[in-house]
């Protein structure tokens, strides 16, 4: 059996992180993977590219490009829109030259796939889902909206006072591409999603599954917290919370000023916070804890050793479909407090293994955070949140759920 697993990129990002796992695991069960992507950052052979140094070259203007319509909507919010215009021109003859049994789609965006060209690839497609683009009209995380149910327009992250706006457009599009295309199958990652997705207007024709991500459990496992801080040089005798992503704390969706409003309301002030993913700004209106600000983690060991060097991690995202960041925190017997959104509560249970905030109460949040802190059963919280993983999200499950997927589809 031949999979092509195709993303964006190979280990930048979470979607690139989660696909790049994926394909590491179909391996280890005697699966013949490859992958194929516009930007490789690893050295992995089994990870295809295109080679010419001048496709290289060009890949590098490819999202600045297709993004140039967005220049219409001057007053466009800051999160990402994807128009999904610019097509690869060879990426899809080298999808069809590869000749795989299923070409298994993740993160397609930066100009990397024109959506019409997805009627071009030959084998059966599965396609999962890390955000809500595939059944917008363009945006990635949808929050309120709700047009994506009968057809985007008046788009509220371009600030669009038309209908007929570049989001209906490309709803459009994806209308007359998704209509024609009859072998494709949509993982949603967390129940929310694939639901969300089943319940789409643009997808609600198509097979659904709920498939989670795969996480190597030997890999992320719990270590002596003591030598973990050491490694770090973080203080022995505090409490320390953790607090990461990629543009942790100028992404709004990630929830940074809903995390200070909370920590502002914790009675215990033996607390200090660790964040990743963010380096320290130059000026800072936070001092009530001290903040060790670690910059960007590049590797999973430096990530596996900061997990366990901390006492609870905390996601505050106002939008999450499957966060690798609890999963990873989970797997290294680290409990977790996050708003009770997305495919949180896929992996975090209330009060057995982290903790649920109501959606966006940052009182309650930091209720969350004094809990785990000072849970007279703190080491059965953390037995539970590495046992949930085991159960659950070990790659080699995974794999299996999703080789079973693809024999399925090959027998139709």
């Amino acid at each position: 059996m031949k999979i092509l697993i195709v993303n964006f990129s190979d280990i930048n990002g979470g979607a690139a992180r989660a696909a790049y796992r994926l394909h590491q695991s179909l391996i280890v069960e005697g699966i013949d993977s490859k992958m194929l992507v516009q930007n490789k950052n690893s050295d992995d052979y089994t990870v295809l590219t295109v080679t010419s140094k001048r496709q290289k070259l060009f890949n590098q203007f490819r999202p600045n490009i297709d993004a140039i319509p967005l220049q219409f909507y001057k007053k466009k919010e800051k999160t990402f829109f994807s128009v999904s215009w610019l097509g690869f021109s060879n990426i899809i003859d080298k999808i069809n030259n590869l000749n795989p049994d299923i070409v298994h789609l993740h993160w397609i965006n930066k100009g990397m796939i024109r959506i019409e060209d997805l009627l071009k690839i030959k084998a059966p497609i599965v396609w999962t889902l890390h955000d809500n683009w595939a059944f917008t009209g363009g945006c990635h995380i949808m929050h309120q909206c709700e047009k994506y149910q009968k057809g985007c327009g008046f788009c509220p992250v371009l600030l669009s006072s038309t209908e007929k706006d570049i989001s209906r457009k490309l709803f459009n599009r994806k209308q007359k591409v998704f209509t024609k295309i009859n072998n494709l199958t949509i993982i949603g990652l967390s129940k929310w999603l694939n639901e969300t997705s089943k319940d789409s207007f643009l997808l609600k024709g198509k097979r659904h599954i709920n498939i989670p991500n795969p996480i190597d459990s030997s890999i992320f496992n719990p270590l002596d917290k003591k030598m973990a801080r050491n490694l770090w040089k973080l203080p022995v005798n505090k409490k320390l919370a953790l607090f990461g992503a990629i543009s942790a704390t100028n992404d709004k969706n990630k929830g940074f000023k809903e995390l200070t409003e909370a920590l502002l309301q914790l009675n215990s002030k033996d607390i200090e916070l660790v964040v990743f993913g963010s380096s320290k700004p130059k000026d800072s209106q936070f001092s009530v804890f001290k903040i060790h600000y670690l910059g960007h983690l590049h590797d999973d060991v430096s990530l596996v050793t900061l997990y366990n060097a901390v006492d609870v991690m905390i996601v505050p995202s106002l939008q999450e479909n499957l966060s690798n960041a609890i999963m990873e925190s989970l797997a290294c017997a680290t409990p977790v407090v996050a708003f009770n959104i997305g495919g949180n509560s896929d992996m975090i249970e209330h009060k057995k293994n982290g903790y649920l905030a109501k959606p966006f109460n940052t009182s309650d949040l930091a209720a969350g955070i004094e809990w785990v802190l000072d849970a007279v059963n703190y080491d059965e919280l953390c037995q539970n949140a590495r046992e949930k993983v085991l159960k659950e999200f070990d790659s080699q499950i995974v794999a299996e759920r999703y080789i079973k997927l693809y024999r399925e589809i090959l027998n139709d």
